[in-house]
């Protein structure tokens, strides 16, 4: 049994990391290895490519390109891609779409665009514009904390109205909005806010789309399963053993706490980009103490 939504992305995905090189460099075959790693060890569905973990604002639309074309070569059919494409221009946001669905994308990811603030009108002619640059299906992304505006409800089930923006992501922290987009609306929804993920499962979601699946994917994909299949004592109970962990990587800004777990465990991170800085050796002592019950770093192998 599986979600009462849509999953046109299936229901676990991360958002990945982008590697660097010591020098800074995009680490290209780093993240095939990250990819791969993700898909085939922690049964990842999907990658999202190019996000605000990838740390897009300090990459170029050359480097997002050759990201996307690397990974797809890495996981093939064997999970979904979805290429981070939004940003607070629509013609550079649709010129990355189309950039993406040249190197072999399945799917497009865009955010509200920051900054700007444009109204719920801009909001719908945004996404819409977006989404008639390619024949890939698209998925809106709600996270007002970072953009300063939010996609309200009837802008939502406007923007649905268009056929291919399949789902949505919701890093809102409005379990109030959810529950009344989801039930104006039919398309996918997937929980951008991990701390979230299990109440908005029970709510109706499709899956996640998680920063600490870097390191606890298989966990996060179990709890869905046992939810789906009835067995919501199990849900809670693995919901409960990863409190620390969504606790453990956002005491600083995420990319920085993940980028240390992933180098904790010999997988291909590197650097974060200014403005972001690497985590501190506190820091990354206090997050060995977060992630003591997670695979690699004390709990079962």
């Amino acid at each position: 049994m599986g979600s009462p939504r849509p999953a046109p992305f299936g229901a676990m995905l991360t958002a990945m990391i982008t590697p660097f090189t010591d020098s800074g460099a995009q680490d290209i075959v780093g993240a095939q290895r990250l990819a791969s790693y993700l898909v085939d060890e922690l049964g990842h569905d999907g990658l999202v490519v190019n996000g605000t973990t990838g740390e897009s604002a300090t990459k170029t639309d050359a480097e997002d390109k050759d990201l996307v074309r690397a990974v797809v070569e890495a996981v093939g059919d064997r999970a979904y891609v979805v290429a981070g494409v939004g940003t607070n221009d629509t013609s550079h946001s649709i010129e990355s779409a189309k950039a993406a669905a040249s190197v072999g994308a399945h799917g497009l990811m865009a955010v509200a665009p920051y900054y700007n603030r444009p109204p719920q009108a801009g909001l719908i002619a945004h996404f819409h514009a977006i989404a008639d640059a390619t024949d890939l299906p698209l998925l809106t992304y709600d996270i007002p904390k970072r953009t300063g505006v939010a996609i309200e409800t009837e802008t939502l089930v406007r923007i649905a109205e268009h056929p291919r923006i399949v789902a949505n992501k919701d890093a809102k922290g409005d379990l109030d909005a959810t529950q009344w987009a989801m039930a104006r609306t039919d398309i996918g929804w997937y929980c951008g806010d991990d701390i979230l993920n299990l109440p908005m499962l029970v709510l109706g979601a499709s899956g996640m789309i998680s920063v600490v699946g870097h390191v606890v994917g298989d966990r996060l994909k179990a709890m869905a399963q046992a939810l789906w299949s009835g067995d919501v004592d199990a849900a809670r109970n693995i919901n409960a053993e990863l409190l620390p962990v969504y606790t453990g990587i956002f005491r600083t800004q995420g990319v920085i706490l993940t980028k240390a777990a992933l180098r904790m465990q010999g997988l291909p991170a590197g650097p974060v980009r200014l403005p972001l800085v690497d985590a501190t050796p506190e820091q990354e002592a206090q997050l060995r103490v977060d992630l003591a019950g997670v695979r690699g770093f004390g709990g079962a192998s």
